[in-house]
């Protein structure tokens, strides 16, 4: 008989990795995954894979995706891991249906939505203003994981990803630049020469029983050029609560510290945990000092919607009166969510009422709606929905490492779960392959476009863009599809 500890904690470890993304590449040959081909496809999809045709002369990124996502509701943990009874840990991977089809790398491109946020501190006058917007930025760059509990594909050794945005104003180049341990670097830069944003992530796990917490390890660093300033910041936790029984579900929590290094103003902002009663749930609160400590405005919201900015007079005078007028109320009930029936899974709680929005206040950001046919789509911001758009002409000038040529994600995006599984073995067993090679010839990987050196504004280790991407020299990159 299987030992139930062990089996406990080997789907803890299986689940929690698919999830965030992190699962081996060392899959077990003999483990074949589902077939899809009783799936029904959905048939609102929009001709020329999805995009909308050019108006007035700027062409409209496409708002849906060949095929929706299929439902995981009918695959279990426990059926995987009979499969895998007496494997060692490494080598499981959980099946595609647990995937969305982007990459890694796509995935932290979602930082660059609301990048109006940049270019809004870029044309600021005050750094204290600066300041606001660019932690508005911040906050912003971590909404689109709200309810996205697909797990984006693992980068491979070498992948790359490239996007242009001139209706935004900038490009962008990311690579994945260690296999193990997972490591993705990213430069974007504005158009015209006003920021540069860049750094490197490489999440660390914890397990606590019935939820996973990663701890994005990395730097961020933004440099407005026009004020001659740098910023710099870590993410927030993320914690996946449920990985076993129950419906995942997200929360960002921690201090995030951003740093303006030319002036000395810092922002200290609190990701709220979620607490006994939810009502925390998503909610930010921080505060701008200058270098003197001096409090200049509270921060306030949630991630999951919108930041507001408020002096701290204001503040705390309306944290007073809550106080006062929350004495007088009679005591609730203990809620359901407080005291579950059981103890098997941590139920979401309710979502609190909006942001009160305290007067004298000024709106830093407020999140974009979904379209409304996101929860078919992987809950994909429209943002998402354009990262893996192949327009046409695109291949003749991508980069061959760039994700979009990745086989197996574009078989997922257009609902051939089949052949995507397929090719995702295909491709795992080549670069496991290349890896050998290497190690036999006692040859060192060489990234591409970064190189490993030393952040100049925080002497902590990074990934920097050492140049060249653009000029669209590939003749020498590897062959990794």
């Amino acid at each position: 008989m299987v030992n139930r500890k062990w089996l406990y904690s080997l789907s803890l470890i299986c689940v929690c990795l698919s999830v965030l993304g992190l699962d081996s590449d060392e899959s077990y040959e003999g483990t074949s995954e589902a077939s899809f081909k009783d799936a029904v496809v959905y048939d609102g999809t929009q001709r020329n894979n999805g995009s909308l045709p050019q108006e007035n002369g700027i062409r409209k990124h496409r708002t849906t995706l060949p095929a929706p996502m299929f439902s995981r509701n009918n695959f279990s943990v426990w059926g995987i891991l009979k499969k895998c009874i007496g494997l060692e840990l490494s080598k499981i991977t959980m099946p595609i249906v647990f995937n969305e089809p982007l990459s890694f790398l796509q995935r932290i491109t979602e930082y660059m939505e609301h990048t109006y946020l940049i270019n809004k501190a870029c044309s600021l006058s005050d750094s204290i203003e600066r300041m606001q917007a660019v932690a508005a930025f911040a906050v912003s760059a971590v909404a689109s994981q709200w309810d996205r509990t697909g797990k984006p594909f693992n980068p491979l050794l070498g992948e790359t990803y490239e996007l242009t945005r001139e209706d935004h104003g900038y490009r962008l180049i990311s690579e994945q630049v260690s296999h193990h341990p997972p490591i993705s670097a990213f430069h974007a830069e504005s158009l015209v020469g006003d920021f540069v944003f860049h750094g490197s992530i490489y999440p660390k796990l914890k397990f606590w029983g019935k939820s996973v917490e990663a701890e994005p390890k990395g730097t961020i660093t933004l440099e407005l050029l026009k004020h001659g300033e740098v910023y710099t910041w870590t993410n927030p936790f993320c914690c996946v609560h449920n990985v076993i029984l129950g419906k995942l579900w997200i929360e960002q929590y921690g201090t995030v510290e951003i740093l303006n290094h030319s002036t000395g103003d810092k922002c200290v902002l609190n990701f709220k945990p979620c607490g006994m009663f939810g009502k925390e749930l998503h909610r930010v609160e921080g505060y701008i000092q200058d270098k003197s400590k001096k409090k200049h405005c509270v921060i306030y919201g949630k991630w999951t919607e919108c930041m507001w900015s408020v002096d701290p007079q204001t503040y705390e005078a309306n944290k007073k009166a809550e106080k006062k007028g929350d004495s007088k109320k009679p005591k609730s009930q203990v809620s359901q969510w407080m005291v579950p029936d059981n103890d098997d899974a941590d139920d979401m709680p309710e979502v609190q009422e909006t942001v009160a929005m305290i007067p004298g206040s000024t709106l830093l950001w407020r999140i974009s709606s979904r379209p409304q046919h996101s929860a078919k789509m992987y809950n994909f911001t429209n943002f998402a929905m354009s990262l893996n758009e192949l327009e046409p002409g695109m291949q003749d000038l991508l980069a061959p490492t760039d994700c979009r040529l990745r086989p197996d994600i574009r078989a997922m995006e257009n609902g051939d779960m089949d052949e995507a599984s397929r090719e995702k073995a295909r491709l795992e067993e080549k670069q496991r392959s290349a890896r050998k090679d290497r190690s036999k010839d006692e040859e060192e990987w060489s990234t591409r476009w970064f190189q490993s050196g030393t952040n100049p504004y925080t002497s902590s280790q990074d990934w920097l863009y050492t140049g060249g991407y653009f000029d669209r020299n590939y003749s020498e990159l590897p062959v990794i599809y």
